[in-house]
């Protein structure tokens, strides 16, 4: 028994901070074949002894919310489902009733409540028992009514997804690799907790409903397949679902699973509910799951290989990424040879090693992964040397992950990625200086500093004769570079890619120091942190760049390249000189934040994004609202003002 209690605790802390660090801080420490294995096994364990361990992931229904968004309570709590991998359990579980299947959507669940036929309310589902408010942000969801022809109180519940083919795009248009995002949920979580709405609508969100929890005065005689059909009415999309019994279960399970790989809506496996609510209610629930529904997740495709070898890959921050690459083998349709493990600590905990026979598949049935290590001969041949420009690697640890990164500063790697960032819409804005052009030129040695840019012209005949260019395409970036020779001070602060330092904080500082270079970049850490967005950490990062006999030379070469204009800054009254203004939460006589922001500074005042005693006023249209920059504010005795009482002050 002793044995089993202490392993019950080691699967309790293992399972926690795999779930910390998925739900919480969007990394993975473990796949999720081997997160599912060990969760069967602590389930196993649990109903073995009958002993469930203090904060056991079996328990619990997702983790604390720690956004600044408003927070608040639920009705009634939102359970997880209970789940099985046998559709023969799906047939006992259903009996001789009628069911309904769907997709269980991969994405970020939300409570949306109407009022006299508005959209009035939307939480998301957050730990269960608390969710964050977040009614400006569905108000601009692709597909939510913002009106229906029901006038009384509606609540459903649905989820928030971003498809794959708006996931492709988005990604698509951010050049810097590492700014990636990883897969459609992270996404949707970030977009849909935006605190500025204006994102959110950018991302293109998407709602598809699951459940109606109250529309009083409805009769849908007692059937979950008409409340559906009554949401469509209404306007709603709705989950697909299939009409389901015991005995064509198994037929509707392989239709979805033969939808899966063309399906647009990101999904981990079907929801089977009972058709008649009642019967479904008078089952009652567990502390964690409703008894109403139950979830399936795919039997994993599992194929056995040899992995052939480790791939490392560079990165700009340093960090050099293990890609497993084996034995072609045949996986939900497709052919896959290639799978991320993530760090040093997934490699350890799998002793993976050059020639060990793996096993692998399709997370979701989508993303390869390995889900165990049949020979195992450990981790070796760990890289002393960056693969791409041949420093001396170094394995770091940090939140219990190992890694491995280049400690080289002028790793090519390293220039790709900083170039990159020089490049930049918001930088110096050079189009046809993509990542792998920019890796072309590199690679070449055309380009050893950012003043190299603007020779170009010099390496005509060979860019020309490169694959991809042709005489247009060198002409059209030579253009380019001609017109990006023109900038601002900030743009091109914030293209020298300075630890934290971005295009806010570049602002900041050549407003603060008058727009005079030299001073900025022999400046002090207390004439630094004196301005408003700079702490001892950035003013740190911005000194240590400027400590550097070789940043500094680089920078003379660039700016003997530039032509600095002088920002445009509209003559008004500076009735704000000397304030600090934050604003949060939604605006509504301005387009953004930002452009609320652009007229404090227009007026001397200054805007930034954290309370502090410094702070003049906090703007927000909630002003009893109990968001952790109301109540900093309050303690600091700092005025809450909303934005009619600020269009006064103008």
């Amino acid at each position: 028994m002793e044995d089993r209690i202490q392993r019950m605790k080691e699967l309790v802390s293992t399972l926690r901070q795999a779930g910390k660090a998925y739900y919480q801080e969007s990394r993975e420490i473990m796949s999720n074949f081997e997160y599912d294995r060990l969760y069967d096994e602590l389930c196993s364990l649990e109903k073995e002894t009958g002993i469930i361990m203090s904060g056991s992931p079996t328990q619990r229904v997702g983790y604390e919310v720690l956004s600044e968004l408003p927070k608040e309570t639920h009705e009634s709590p939102m359970l997880s489902l209970d789940k099985t991998k046998s559709v023969e359990d799906l047939q006992s579980w259903l009996g001789d009733q009628k069911g309904l299947l769907s997709w269980k959507m991969d994405g970020l669940t939300i409570v949306l409540t109407y009022e006299g036929g508005r959209l009035t309310k939307a939480v998301t589902r957050g730990n269960g028992e608390i969710g964050e408010v977040i009614t400006p942000n569905a108000r601009v969801f692709a597909n939510v009514p913002l009106n229906i022809s029901y006038e009384g109180q509606l609540i459903l519940r649905g989820e928030a997804v971003i498809t794959y083919s708006d996931f492709k795009r988005i990604n698509e248009e951010i050049e810097d690799v590492d700014a990636k995002y990883k897969n459609p949920r992270n996404l949707c979580s970030g977009s849909v907790r935006q605190l500025n709405s204006q994102i959110t609508a950018e991302r293109n969100v998407h709602f598809e409903a699951f459940a109606l929890v109250r529309a009083d005065g409805v009769d849908f005689g007692n059937s979950r397949k008409r409340q559906f059909e009554w949401l469509r009415e209404q306007g709603f999309e709705v989950v697909h679902y299939e009409e389901v019994t015991a005995e064509n279960l198994p037929e509707a399970v392989n239709g979805f699973a033969e939808a899966v790989e063309g399906n647009d809506v990101p999904s981990d496996g079907l929801v089977l509910t009972f058709d008649d609510i009642a019967y479904g209610e008078a089952l009652g629930r567990t502390a964690k799951f409703p008894r109403n529904s139950i979830a399936f997740k795919w039997q994993d495709e599992i194929r056995e290989t040899r992995l052939d070898y480790i791939e490392w890959s560079a990165s700009r921050t340093g960090l050099i990424n293990p890609v497993a690459v084996f034995d072609p083998v045949e996986l939900e349709g497709t052919t896959v040879s290639r799978a991320s493990v993530h760090n040093l600590s997934i490699m350890e905990a799998l002793d993976l090693g050059q020639g060990d026979t793996i096993t692998v598949y399709k997370a979701n049935m989508i993303i390869p992964q390995i889900a165990d290590n049949l020979t195992r001969s450990g981790v070796r041949d760990i890289p002393k040397e960056c693969p791409v420009c041949g420093g001396e690697t170094q394995i770091k640890q940090m939140n219990d992950v190992k890694s491995l990164y280049c400690t080289n500063p002028d790793c090519q790697a390293k220039k790709i990625k900083s170039f990159t960032l020089f490049v930049s819409r918001d930088a110096l804005n050079i189009d046809g200086l993509s990542e792998a052009t920019l890796e072309k030129f590199i690679g070449a040695g055309f380009i050893h500093e950012y003043a190299d840019i603007f020779h170009l012209e010099e390496h005509k005949d060979a860019i020309v004769e490169m694959e991809g260019f042709g005489q247009k395409s060198y002409d059209n970036l030579i253009a380019s570079i001609k017109t990006a020779s023109n900038t601002t001070l900030p743009r091109m602060v914030y293209g020298l890619g300075i630890a934290g330092i971005g295009l806010a904080n570049a602002k900041m500082l050549c407003r603060e120091f008058k727009s005079d270079f030299e001073k900025m970049r022999h400046a002090q850490a207390d004439e630094l942190v004196a301005v408003d967005g700079i702490g001892g950490v950035l003013a740190q990062a911005w000194m240590d760049y400027f400590a550097s006999e070789k940043n500094n030379l680089a920078v003379d070469h660039l700016l003997k390249e530039l032509t600095i204009e002088a920002e445009q800054v509209e003559t008004m009254d500076a009735i704000f000189e000397g304030m600090t203004f934050v604003i949060t939460g939604s605006v509504e006589h301005f387009a953004n934040r930002k452009e609320l922001q652009e007229v404090i500074e227009s007026r001397g005042g200054k805007a930034t994004g954290s309370v502090t005693a410094k702070t003049t006023y906090l703007i927000n249209n909630d002003v009893a609202s109990n968001s952790s920059k109301n109540k900093k504010a309050k303690d600091l005795g700092v005025p809450i003002i909303s934005e009619e009482e600020f269009l006064r002050m103008l």
